[in-house]
């Protein structure tokens, strides 16, 4: 029973518990995930372990930054994230920092195909990564691979 305005109404069980916070909670996540956008599958195929396409290539590349330009070097990789991502042939490309080495940078890129990422080092981005790359990098090691499994 509710009283409003003087008057007593007698409510539906269901209507009781709605105000219940567990319940709001769960209708609020309801509404925030209908809302939410959907994804392709294109992009999200190489980050959750699917079946890459046949020709695909991954490329992993090590950096380690000289003393000092630690900092700078992570600026520039980052900067090269964005753009890269937006290329056709681009499946993924994700940057990471090490943990346990300090300056040390890994790139996770997967590329449609070899020719894809050939593409990709004709980029101006990339054109710009690579003349300055030399006075940032104390080493580098690169490696493709393709999907077994």
């Amino acid at each position: 029973m509710v009283c409003v305005a003087g008057k007593v109404e007698v409510l539906a069980p269901r209507e009781i518990y709605v105000t219940i916070p567990a319940n709001m909670a769960k209708r609020k996540a309801r509404k925030a995930a209908a809302r939410r956008p959907k994804r392709s599958g294109r992009k999200g195929r190489a980050a959750t372990g699917g079946r890459l396409p046949k020709d695909a290539v991954t490329l992993i590349v090590i950096l380690q930054a000289r003393e000092g330009q630690e900092t700078l070097l992570e600026a520039e990789l980052r900067a090269l994230v964005g753009p890269s991502r937006k290329e056709e042939g681009c499946l993924t490309y994700n940057l990471h920092r090490s943990i346990d080495t300090p300056g040390a940078l890994l790139l996770h890129e997967v590329w449609t195909s070899r020719e894809a990422h050939t593409e990709h080092t004709n980029t101006p981005h990339f054109l710009r990564w690579n003349a300055r790359k030399d006075a940032l990098l104390a080493s580098r090691d690169a490696t493709f691979w393709t999907q077994v499994a």
